[in-house]
């Protein structure tokens, strides 16, 4: 009589065992196809992909350096380019996405991360068509531009010599601000991640693993400021919900690594 509940128990801790084991490749398969989902825009090894806003080929400058997408100014003033040298990743257009890159600057650096970017658009760029995920030197960059003259036009009375909320990094540019209290920038010269998660519903701007600000896009409130702030005369600001993701160029090197994206 003793012999049996003992067996029954090894019956009970073998199939347990089973079910334990069992669920283990089931996990690491959704952990693989997480992962598949992801889209590398940049390989690290060549420029695959990207080109010039309303161009064939890519700007002078940009170039691939220690598997880093970079923008080299000085390789860039070399050539006689009339063209800008904003650049998209023109293999695909996005509309709901979750986006991810890395990225440093220099000191008085200034660049920006643009989307839903349409091309042929007459007397208009990227700023005026694309919102655009602000990277900035907050720290450096009045200390080295004069921006007095540029903050007065737009109304920024206070400080207008300062670099402004809405001017910082991970904000919407001249839309939305980030949050200072959850905003980790590092300094010059070292690696930042941003990510952008863009639904119709809700907008996220991340910063360094923290988000820094959300919004709702096409909302009453956006159009209040999109129609009272620097976009109001600008017919095509924002308006396109599939685009292009592009990054700015504003005379100052820049380094991005690590870009990916996947569709919601």
């Amino acid at each position: 009589m003793k012999i049996l509940p003992t067996i029954f128990s090894v019956v009970l801790l073998l199939s347990s065992c089973k079910t334990k084991t069992d669920a283990k490749p089931e996990a690491k398969a959704e952990t693989t196809v997480e992962a598949e989902n992801w889209i590398y825009l940049f390989d690290g090894v060549t420029t695959n992909g990207w080109r010039a806003y309303n161009g064939d080929t890519l700007p002078p400058g940009w170039v691939v350096k220690d598997s880093v997408l970079t923008f080299d100014t000085e390789l860039g003033l070399e050539q006689d380019y009339k063209g800008g040298k904003d650049i998209i990743y023109g293999l695909e257009e996005f509309d709901n996405f979750e986006l991810y890159v890395e990225w440093k600057l220099p000191k008085g650096g200034n660049s920006g991360i643009f989307y839903h970017l349409k091309e042929g658009i007459p007397n208009a760029g990227p700023p005026n068509i694309s919102p655009e995920y602000q990277l900035i030197d907050d720290e450096n960059y009045a200390k080295i531009h004069d921006l007095t003259e540029y903050n007065l036009s737009l109304g920024h009375t206070e400080n207008p010599a300062e670099l402004q909320p809405l001017q910082q990094t991970a904000s919407d540019y001249a839309m939305h601000v980030a949050d200072p209290e959850q905003k980790i920038l590092n300094p010059v010269g070292e690696w930042n991640s941003s990510k952008i998660v863009f639904t119709p519903e809700r907008v996220e701007h991340w910063l360094n693993g923290k988000k820094v600000l959300s919004f709702v896009p096409w909302s009453k409130d956006w159009y209040e400021r999109k129609n009272s702030g620097k976009w109001k005369d600008e017919e095509y600001y924002g308006k396109f919900k599939s685009g292009y993701i592009g990054f700015q160029d504003h005379s100052s090197p820049i380094w991005f690594r690590n870009i990916k994206i996947r569709k919601l």
